[in-house]
């Protein structure tokens, strides 16, 4: 193994980190047990598998020296190199059994990774019951994105033969400067970047003004983690998405518009000209790229329709904004901020990391993510996976997340949120439910 150089959006999110907002994301596997003792044995498969996944020994340490008179981007930088010292031990851990896994999960998520070792955990929760065990992922976002880290996760699990995936012809950059392919290569390039680097700026800036979010979704930083996983039927996903037309991700990005106002309602905090901005990531990666380890991020953002009492014009709102980002592509727009960072030399995510960090706010209000899975049978020791649910990072700021998984023809919501800024997140969960039921309802027989 050989070290390399964090990549600019990577070094982001290992400056942005502080202790009350670890920049890690994780996923709870819940698995059928065959035996009291299969959650022991699964944590010492864990570590045992882990020894032998070289992705897992990278640690991240700091790079002040400049690669070569051509990088001095790289001056202030991060290196992801191999722990000679790694023990699997420190990173596999089993604990008590237990009644609750995301009460478990919750105290777990937040708890910073130690930085000065490979920045990953994997937690084996027992359960009481003795016929169930549940394994909790941790992944510094520095280490890898959503896909990276399914592909670390997988290697410690029994083994599986993924299908091939075929990659996808990437999307055209839409824009309003002038058609500049006929330029010469590096001035093209340049204005590309320029005209991408203000539209972005624009949007942002635009993306701010307007409507109301909610209190709800913004807190000061407790270092407090709750949460919370819901489950619905695929099929209902795809009865509503056939009766309205659109996509599977514009029916669940509308469910928890849906769950929001109910939320909201419920807890005294009201819907009345609520439209919190979503943030919806988009992975910029291709299989079996060069560089498999550096996140490949952009996003898109949308008002969520929180307001709309009707539900069926929630979904529409949804997809119609959800069209209109598609259509400019994932290189423009506010939600495309994340590629900003590749601009900025490496001193200056060093210095302006906090800021950075304390600023997620004013971007966007609430994450909303969407994590794939292989669509065949995870185990671990024999012992199948009968739930996923993913956690994405919590913003500083901001109270709540939200990460979906589709597994095995169900459909995973993950929620994470401030212990003491959502102590109802339980409430919220429900929400997402009854909202399936009612989009159901409101597409007619």
């Amino acid at each position: 193994m050989t070290s390399d150089l964090l990549a600019p959006l990577d070094l982001a999110f290992w400056n942005i980190e502080s202790a009350e907002h670890p920049m890690h994301l994780g996923a709870l596997g819940v698995f059928t047990a065959h035996s009291p003792t299969a959650g022991a044995h699964a944590a010492d498969l864990l570590a045992a598998r882990a020894a032998a996944v070289p992705g897992l020994r990278m640690r991240i340490r700091d790079a002040w020296q400049p690669r070569g008179l051509l990088r001095p981007f790289s001056f202030g930088g991060a290196t992801r190199e191999p722990a000679d010292d790694f023990d699997p031990l420190d990173h596999v851990r089993l604990h008590a059994p237990t009644a609750d896994f995301q009460a478990a999960a919750g105290r777990l998520m937040e708890r910073p990774l130690e930085r000065g070792r490979p920045p990953w955990e994997a937690h084996v929760l027992p359960g009481e019951d003795g016929v169930s065990f549940a394994v909790l992922f941790k992944f510094h976002h520095a280490l890898a994105d959503g896909l990276r880290a399914l592909t670390l996760a997988a290697a410690v699990l029994d083994p599986m033969d993924l299908p091939a995936r075929k990659p996808r012809p990437e999307e055209p950059r839409a824009g309003r400067l002038p058609d500049v392919r006929k330029l010469p290569d590096v001035l093209r390039g340049t204005l590309s970047d320029v005209g991408r680097a203000l539209d972005i700026g624009a949007s942002v800036a635009v993306s701010t003004l307007g409507v109301r979010s909610s209190s709800a979704l913004t807190a000061e930083p407790s270092g407090t983690r709750r949460t919370a996983g819901v489950v619905v039927d695929i099929d209902d996903v795809h009865v509503i998405r056939k009766a309205v037309g659109g996509t599977v991700n514009d029916v669940l990005i509308a469910v928890v518009a849906g769950a929001l106002r109910r939320w909201l309602d419920e807890r005294g905090d009201g819907s009345a000209g609520v439209a919190p901005r979503a943030l919806i990531p988009v992975s910029r990666r291709r299989p079996r790229t060069a560089h498999p380890q550096g996140n490949r991020l952009s996003g898109y953002l949308i008002r969520l329709p929180v307001d709309d009492p009707d539900p069926l014009r929630r979904l529409a709102a949804v997809r119609t904004a959800m069209d209109r980002n598609k259509d400019a592509g994932p290189h423009r727009g506010a939600g495309a901020v994340a590629l900003l960072a590749d601009h900025v030399p490496a001193l200056g995510h060093r210095l302006g990391g906090p800021l950075v960090g304390q600023a997620a706010r004013l971007w966007f209000d609430i994450l909303v993510t969407s994590v794939p899975l292989p669509g065949i049978a995870l185990k671990l020791g024999g012992h199948a996976v009968t739930e996923v649910y993913p956690f994405a990072p919590l913003a500083r700021g901001q109270s709540l997340a939200i990460a979906i998984s589709t597994y095995r023809g169900r459909v995973h919501y993950g929620l994470v949120a401030d212990a003491k800024a959502v102590p109802d997140l339980d409430v919220l969960a429900e929400a997402v439910s009854e909202e399936v039921e009612t989009l159901i309802t409101a597409c007619g027989p």
